[in-house]
């Protein structure tokens, strides 16, 4: 029996290394080629991209920097007299805070729900967790009304009307409740993980939560907050439908994605502006991720191993 499984060892070894790295290698070129021609495309004019296939631009390039420059700043054209530079910076002042915010309030509440023991905190983490069977359509529109009007019961207040319509706190508001469910749910299956050992030898030690929270929970719990900042940045920076409901038409506030719809131009022509714009969209997700690769991967097989 020894000796039967010594030999189908080494075939599990190259199904587990030549096959496996075989299919992820295939994968990932085949996620990356659109990608590739996206890329190629943005520098191409006109003529070529109509004229020739994108990968023919690599035997016989003809490059120019001038649509990135026209998608920036503009080219003086009805649907691109300014550019998607002021659009680029909404973009980057909604997403950041709406990332930063849940996180910061999802970690502290993630710790107290898994180490600090009060009545019915078992029932309160389920009812967080179950928040996120709401669909975000439905709530879309009563929560706007909410923050323009404000709640009443008759004629008694019993939510004033906040007036963040239009306003940069408008968008970032409803990004970080409707992250709060999922990312409390994620941290707090990663914060309950840690050592049981550790944080009793920290409380006997004389620290309090706050101290047991900021030198023991935080420094272990990077991975698991990485992960989730890489998902609510991905989340927030393509959104489109939150970003259009609560900016309420407000050009100042308007994120870049509500700007690449104009790009295509009046006969869906516009290629190049278009090609541009998409990749400026997906360039900072892209260096987001990249950046904090390591730590994502540590934070999806965190809870896993032991």
């Amino acid at each position: 029996m020894a000796a039967k499984v010594a030999e189908h060892t080494p075939g599990r070894k190259i199904f587990s290394s030549k096959i496996a790295t075989t299919v992820v290698w295939a994968i990932t070129i085949l996620w990356t080629i659109p990608t590739m021609g996206l890329f190629v495309t943005s520098f191409k004019t006109d003529k070529y991209i109509l004229g020739e296939a994108w990968w023919n631009s690599l035997l016989h390039p003809h490059f120019t920097f001038a649509n990135y420059h026209n998608v920036l700043l503009g080219d003086g054209t009805e649907s691109l007299s300014t550019g998607v530079l002021p659009y680029f910076i909404n973009s980057i002042v909604i997403t950041i805070p709406a990332t930063i915010f849940p996180i910061v309030i999802a970690t502290m509440a993630a710790y107290a729900l898994a180490w600090i023991n009060f009545r019915g905190s078992d029932f309160l983490f389920f009812a967080i967790f179950a928040l996120q069977i709401v669909p975000l359509q439905m709530s879309l529109v009563p929560l706007l009304s909410l923050f323009t009007g404000g709640a009443h019961i008759g004629s008694i207040p019993v939510f004033p009307a906040l007036g963040i319509a239009g306003d940069f706190a408008g968008i970032w508001l409803p990004h970080t409740m409707f992250a709060l469910p999922l990312a409390i749910y994620l941290l707090h299956n990663f914060i309950a993980g840690l050592p049981r050992d550790l944080m009793e030898a920290a409380h006997v030690d004389g620290a309090n939560h706050f101290m047991v929270f900021r030198r023991i929970v935080l420094p272990l719990a990077v991975p698991g907050i990485a992960s989730i900042a890489i998902f609510q940045f991905l989340w927030v920076w393509n959104d489109l439908l939150v970003a259009l409901t609560f900016a309420s038409g407000t050009e100042e506030v308007a994120p870049l994605n509500s700007k690449l719809a104009s790009l295509v131009g009046q006969y869906g022509s516009g290629y190049t502006q278009l090609s541009a714009g998409a990749f400026i969209t997906i360039a900072i997700p892209l260096i987001v991720f990249f950046s904090l690769q390591r730590y994502f991967v540590r934070g999806l097989l965190a809870g896993s191993v032991k």
